[in-house]
């Protein structure tokens, strides 16, 4: 059971490289076996120079095709993957309604959070993680799925656009890397007390504690690591000035665009909705008063001053919290088979789909069929996985699970740890055990603390990395 199921894993997969038009979902990376761990990190190796490809005109002349714009540790950034990087960008930008900065603003702010990216996979690989074709190839496939196309159209799409198929790959796979070593680096070091998860479930508890959720977007203005007083004061008149602009009647988002250093810069600033209870309070606090639209003074963190903006907020559906003492569960079982090199995706789902059939012919019975086939350590009960708790299994398997009929079986279900077929056999209100309560309170305040953490190690990778900019003349 326990290879399915997770506690509420928090992931947030951002694509660059692909336009708004494709609205991209997340998945549970966290327990996927997307890479391996290997030896620690390893220094920085020296910097090296590449040789600028060049080519020779109807003139005579060497005319340079591509250069080296940014040194970053013992690797480069090439003015073409800027430029290609630039054309994404815009074509991004417009396509959500986002005014663009002019172009030399537009790239300083790319170059930066390339700059960021490249430091994040050079860290990633020097720790040994990698990220086979394989499981690249099932990667694309789920995202394909989500936005209900097949591979090929997928594909069709993405160079409609004017990306390369190939070098979306590339990326992806870069996404992953990034996210497997966030996930090291930060998300498994965030600790939460005990006297921390008491204060959250006293405020949870207090009748006045709203249940909402609240849509807001950001402009951060960093303050780099171990900076003197001088640095901060400067880093306060930048974020007084770019208040200044939205006072006139500025465009926050591409305000965001050009000023902001937090990783959603580029998407205009927008975190997205997000529950009250796991945003840091000090954001909560800030907006409380606001209306939809305002935007709040200027607030202090350890990470630089930030300028957040209330896009929208709505009640939770249903109003349930972490504090909730009741909740449905689910009684369900299923048939797992893994996808290997052996056993491919579309061998997996063609099994499956004649397993149903035996069952919706009362050919067979489900339990008889998880014994004999079925690849999770629960075949030996016949698929049974017991009672589910909202959050237990990963969001594939608990939607597909949640939308059906006592006694339905699925059609086959695709999670990272392959396909399913789910049939739920009972369904019941409970109590939360004070376990549970704790569990659910724990999830929510490391949640809180994830975004201001991962700021926090982003500033310090930046600021310890080796960044030499190269110019045209050198």
């Amino acid at each position: 059971m326990r290879n399915i199921l997770h506690m509420n894993q928090r992931n947030f997969f951002s694509v660059l490289a692909i336009s708004a038009s494709l609205v991209l979902s997340s998945s549970a990376w966290s327990q996927s076996p997307f890479v391996t761990g290997a030896a620690p990190a390893a220094a920085p190796l020296a910097p090296v120079a590449a040789p600028a490809a060049s080519t020779t005109a109807k003139s005579g002349k060497p005319q340079q095709v591509n250069s080296i714009v940014v040194v970053v540790n013992d690797e480069v950034i090439t003015k073409q993957e800027l430029d290609d990087r630039m054309r994404t960008v815009e074509r991004r930008l417009t396509a959500q309604g986002t005014p663009l900065p002019s172009k030399a603003e537009l790239q300083k702010q790319l170059l930066e959070r390339m700059i960021v990216d490249r430091a994040q996979i050079q860290l990633a690989k020097e720790n040994g993680f990698r990220v086979d074709d394989i499981n690249l190839d099932r990667s694309l496939l789920r995202m394909a799925e989500q936005n209900k196309m097949s591979v090929q159209e997928f594909r069709n799409q993405i160079e409609r656009e004017g990306t390369p198929y190939a070098r979306f790959r590339e990326e992806i796979r870069d996404e992953i890397m990034m996210q497997r070593i966030r996930e090291r680096e930060v998300d498994n070091k965030i600790q939460v007390t005990e006297s921390e998860i008491d204060n959250y479930l006293a405020a949870e508890a207090k009748p006045t504690s709203a249940s909402q959720e609240l849509n807001l977007a950001q402009i951060l203005i960093r303050i780099p690591e171990n900076a003197s007083a001088e640095q901060i004061a400067l880093r306060r008149t930048r974020a007084e000035e770019v208040m200044q602009k939205l006072k006139v009647g500025g465009d926050f988002s591409k305000l965001a665009v050009t000023y902001s250093d937090a990783s959603e810069a580029l998407k205009g600033g927008d975190l997205g909705w997000r529950e009250q209870d796991r945003l840091p309070q000090l954001f909560v606090d800030a907006v409380s008063k606001l209306k939809e639209g305002e935007v709040s003074e200027i607030i202090k963190s350890p990470n630089g001053f930030h300028i957040l903006k209330l896009v929208g907020k709505r009640a939770m559906n249903g109003g349930k919290t972490a504090a909730a003492t009741s909740v449905q569960q689910t009684h369900a079982r299923h048939i797992l088979i893994k996808v290997s090199s052996v056993v491919p995706a579309a061998e997996a789902k063609r099994k499956l789909i004649e397993l149903k059939e035996r069952l919706d012919n009362n050919a067979a019975k489900f339990e008889d069929l998880a014994k004999s086939f079925s690849n999770d350590a629960s075949a030996s009960k016949g698929g049974d996985l017991g009672w589910i708790y909202p959050g237990d299994t990963v969001p594939e398997f608990e939607q597909a699970m949640n939308k059906l009929a006592l006694n339905e079986v699925s059609e086959p279900v695709e999670t990272q740890f392959g396909f399913h077929l789910i049939q739920v056999t009972e369904r019941k209100t409970d109590d939360v055990s004070q376990d549970r309560q704790r569990a659910a309170a724990r999830q929510a305040v490391r949640d809180r603390k994830a975004d201001e953490a991962l700021q926090d190690w982003l500033r310090q990778l930046r600021d310890r990395a080796y960044v030499e900019f190269r110019t045209e003349d050198k």
